[in-house]
């Protein structure tokens, strides 16, 4: 037996073990596909220190990298939208822009598609290409096709599902805006976040089919959201829980922060919602269904101590929060009162017990998403 299949087995041992692999099919796939083929050109090993985090290049030739690929790891592959590990020596201070996802989340989705025989699915974000060869290995590549916007990424994806067997249709492009082609799929399923979910994901999927992608803001915290496709073109579903988080898709990123408004004008008042309460995920979630397009930040406001701030930039709205002894103080200026939109939502959802996020239900129609909880 190669070094590389007792590695698979050993990870597809451990997925199934925390209960994250329970079907046989996909156990199969994790067995048979060999992770380390889609990731040859390496990936970058995250260094703390006392300055902004760093990424140094792991190549083939290192010992700890055939080990490395067979952990249940997201292994970044990109940095700041061009860069790869074979491109540089030392260590780079940039934002990663691609990764391979940890295995545990790529075969929690795919079992939570319900995948039968026969179905057609399409993927948003080949990435590597590991999680479409599981799909290939699963269903056949003739009812794969996986759309990914960086072309060169693409390319490398094509290279390695051909190394280890599989012709799924390969698209680059803005997977946003689904695919040309006329037929409609069983099966969506997005390896990227999305503020929303694109009403041409309805278009493309089936009455009936489903849509399996990860909601996000921009003070990122996201979910895992199954919508269901009906009759009339809408979609319904749930959250599915468990904090789940993906890159959010190019054309979703936030805006650059750039010079930030006058945070020293505006209206103060008294807010009994500080900004620490948004250290928590849900309750920073439900913020961001007040404040989709808002960011949080810390600057130092008037060479004092770093406050906290939430921003609008597109809006140019704005929220300060600082501590006067006991109490927060919120000063907001722009078109918008964020703090005030935000502070009641998060009370709302307190009055109504605090429902965790599998108790909130997304509702997507051509015209745009709404998100709701259960009491």
């Amino acid at each position: 037996m190669s070094d590389d299949r007792t590695l698979r087995e050993a990870l597809a041992d451990r997925l199934a073990a925390d209960g994250h692999l329970r079907a046989s099919l996909w156990r199969s796939a994790v067995v048979d596909t060999p992770r380390h083929e889609f990731l040859r050109g390496g990936y970058f090993r995250r260094v703390d220190g006392a300055g902004p985090t760093g990424w140094e290049p792991v190549m083939p030739e290192d010992p700890a990298w055939l080990p490395a690929t067979y952990t249940d790891d997201s292994l970044v592959t990109q940095i700041a939208g061009t860069i790869v590990p074979g491109d540089i020596q030392g260590r780079i201070f940039r934002a990663p822009t691609s990764s391979s996802t940890m295995p545990s989340l790529v075969v929690r989705m795919l079992e939570e598609l319900h995948l039968d025989d026969g179905m057609r699915v399409l993927e948003i974000g080949t990435g590597t290409g590991y999680s479409t060869a599981l799909l290939c290995h699963r269903l056949g590549a003739g009812l794969v096709t996986s759309v990914e916007v960086d072309e060169e990424v693409s390319a490398r994806a094509r290279v390695a599902l051909g190394a280890v067997g599989h012709t799924p249709g390969l698209i680059a492009g803005d997977g946003l805006a689904g695919t040309p082609d006329a037929e409609p799929y069983d099966r969506i399923v997005a390896t990227c976040g999305v503020l929303a979910v694109p009403p041409a994901w309805l278009a493309r999927t089936r009455p009936g089919g489903r849509i399996l992608a990860t909601v996000c803001g921009w003070m990122y915290s996201s979910e895992l959201a199954r919508l269901t496709v009906g009759d009339d073109g809408t979609a319904r579903g749930r959250f599915l829980g468990g904090q789940v988080s993906f890159m959010l898709a190019r054309p979703h990123l936030p805006a650059p922060l750039g010079v930030l408004p006058d945070l020293f004008g505006g209206e103060e008042r008294e807010t009994a919602l500080g900004p620490g309460a948004l250290d928590d995920w849900t309750t920073r979630f439900v913020a961001q269904l007040a404040a989709p397009r808002a960011q949080r930040v810390r600057v130092s406001v008037d060479g004092g101590e770093p406050a906290d701030v939430v921003v609008d930039v597109g809006a140019g709205s704005w929220a300060v929060l600082r501590r006067d002894g006991e109490r927060w103080i919120a000063r907001q200026g722009g078109p918008d009162r964020l703090w005030d939109e935000i502070e009641d939502r998060v009370a709302r959802w307190r009055q109504d017990g605090s429902p965790g996020l599998e108790r909130f239900r997304i509702a997507v129609t051509p015209d745009g998403q709404s998100i709701t909880w259960l009491r």
